[in-house]
């Protein structure tokens, strides 16, 4: 019997040659999937390189992120700004090597050489840039709504304010886009916690019956000096005047009563303004005005809570910034004297 292949109809045909071509392939394919293994890991690496090495940022840079900005349209803003050299290394980074958290909206403060990496932890963790507003003391609700209105970040419209004196003054923190009403009402919030705070540690023997009328003589004292080291003994006159029934004739309310707050005096007060029917001329009316003329601070509501121990009942500038003070009003006429001879002298070019 013959060992050759038969050439006979429905023969199986010879198997070698399909087995060479199916090493040759098997071969090919595994050159490839080595080949393709290599340039993944290596792209891989490469991204992360990028992705969490150093930015090219040369100084800090803030940037607002809209609400609804998805992270493509963050990677661009980030790209725009500098912040990032590749928008598509921060999303393609953000998807593999970041963290699952949502980028936030709001304005953010990227430091110099900050990593696409950082860059993205900024906007997870939501610590935004806090703006200030500085609110000085003495000022009008009138004033403080003015500069409120025009507090760049802050948005809408300042609203309702509330009685005269009810605005602490100190720096407030707000956020971009932190609507002003709300600004506003933790002003409010602010003296009134404050103040109530304050009116428990009052003295014993205060002719005060209110924490309202304790706002509104720490007003006046706000308004009378400047001078830290002299607010408890200017407390201390108002209060001896109270206690024994003086007007308190001061110049501040005769303003207020001629300007309401909305707006300074640009001129001295004159003897018609001393004698001006307000409700707020303290030469006129016994007592306390009405409401306060001013925002005064925790340091002029502490002063009329705990006033100096004096018996002085008059003051008047000395000329050097602060006032001279007396007991009694032939000592008054004679520091009333000293400081007019000094305005005399300076009206004539005189040190």
């Amino acid at each position: 019997m013959s060992s050759r292949p038969s050439n006979k109809p429905g023969a199986e045909p010879p198997q070698k040659p399909r087995r060479r071509a199916g090493r040759v392939f098997a071969a090919i394919f595994t050159v490839a999937v080595v080949i393709a293994a290599g340039f993944s890991g290596g792209a891989w690496l490469w991204l992360e390189s990028r992705f969490n090495g150093p930015g090219g940022l040369a100084e800090e840079r803030i940037l607002i992120i809209p609400k609804g900005d998805g992270p493509a349209a963050i990677a661009r803003d980030l790209q725009n700004a500098g912040i990032v050299a590749d928008a598509r290394v921060f999303r393609w980074g953000l998807r593999l090597f970041g963290d699952e958290a949502p980028l936030r909206a709001g304005e953010f403060a990227f430091p110099a050489a900050v990593s696409p990496a950082d860059a993205a932890r900024i906007l997870q963790s939501g610590r935004t840039v806090q703006r200030r507003l500085t609110i000085a003391e003495g000022l009008s609700r009138a004033e403080i709504a003015s500069l409120l209105a025009a507090a760049p970040g802050a948005v809408g419209a300042v609203g309702e304010l509330p009685e005269e004196g009810w605005l602490l003054p100190e720096t407030y923190h707000y956020t971009f886009g932190e609507p002003r009403r709300e600004i506003l009402q933790r002003m409010h919030e602010a003296m009134a916690e404050t103040a109530e705070a304050l009116w428990l540690r009052r003295a014993p023997d205060s002719p005060l019956s209110s924490v309202r009328e304790a706002v509104i003589l720490a007003s006046i004292v706000e308004k009378e000096t400047g001078v830290a080291a002299e607010r408890a003994r200017v407390a201390a006159v108002f209060i001896n005047r109270l206690n024994r029934g003086m007007r308190l004739q001061s110049d501040p309310t005769v303003v207020y009563g001629l300007t309401r707050g909305e707006k300074p005096l640009d001129r001295p007060l004159t003897r018609a303004d001393l004698q001006s029917r307000t409700p707020y001329n303290t030469y006129v009316v016994k007592g306390l005005p009405p409401t306060a003329i001013a925002n005064p601070g925790r340091a002029a509501l502490e002063a009329v809570l705990r006033p100096a121990e004096s018996d002085d009942l008059y003051f008047v500038a000395d000329g050097s910034g602060g006032h001279a003070f007396a007991k009694t009003l032939k000592g008054h006429q004679a520091n009333v004297a000293r400081w007019r001879k000094i305005e005399r002298q300076r009206r004539n070019g005189k040190p």
